[in-house]
């Protein structure tokens, strides 16, 4: 092979290496910034937890619904099992570890009467106060279920179609399902749920 032909060989090597360099330094940029913002996040929500257990926030129960069984011949009914308490914060809940969940469903802890057989969804709503009932929550308490865990963490940030998400270095809340472009940068948001908790509203 002719010189110009080794020179050829080492100028495209090196202009690879360099491509592979630039695309190494990217990545590591890109990896930095992820937990930069996931660092931030976590930053924000014990900056919220630490203000509301000062403040001695409200908050309400946490459960995991526990649908029948059945085991050795014995019928188990329905039943709000507690896990726990959290702080509602709009389309969001926070516990005092600081873990943050999605607002799932939401049932109030009363008498749920006999069956009327009236609509699916008032028997439906009665069957969830059964089961709250079942759980022991005090009467009148406000239950919260069927709310996933949030990931934060940058893998599940970066494909979250849930209420919290990372664009451009920022994370943000999606405050309303039916508008899912419709987003608020997360500190901001919830500076204005804790401060709402923290410190309501004459007659709240």
């Amino acid at each position: 092979m002719s010189e110009a032909g080794d020179a050829g060989q080492a100028s495209g090597a090196d202009a690879d290496a360099r491509a592979d360099a630039d695309t190494r330094a990217d990545a590591d940029a890109d990896a930095r910034a992820e937990a930069d913002v996931v660092a931030r996040i976590h930053l924000a929500l014990a900056g919220a937890v630490a203000r509301l257990v000062a403040a001695g926030a409200r908050d309400e129960a946490l459960a995991v619904f526990v649908p029948r069984q059945r085991r050795m011949l014995v019928t188990r009914e329905p039943v709000l099992r507690p896990v726990g308490r959290v702080w509602r914060l709009g389309v969001l809940l926070l516990d005092g570890d600081g873990v943050l969940r999605a607002t799932g469903s939401i049932v109030r802890a009363t008498e749920p009467g006999r069956p009327a057989y009236q609509s699916l969804s008032a028997e439906t709503r009665r069957a969830y106060r059964a089961a709250a009932q079942r759980g022991h929550f005090p009467a009148g308490e406000t239950v919260n279920y069927d709310a996933e865990v949030i990931e934060v963490d940058a893998d599940g940030l970066r494909a979250s179609t849930g209420p919290v998400f990372v664009r451009d270095g920022r994370a943000f809340v999606r405050w309303n399902a039916a508008t899912p472009d419709a987003a608020v940068p997360l500190e901001a948001y919830l500076a204005e749920r804790v401060g709402l908790l923290a410190d309501p509203p004459l007659g709240a």
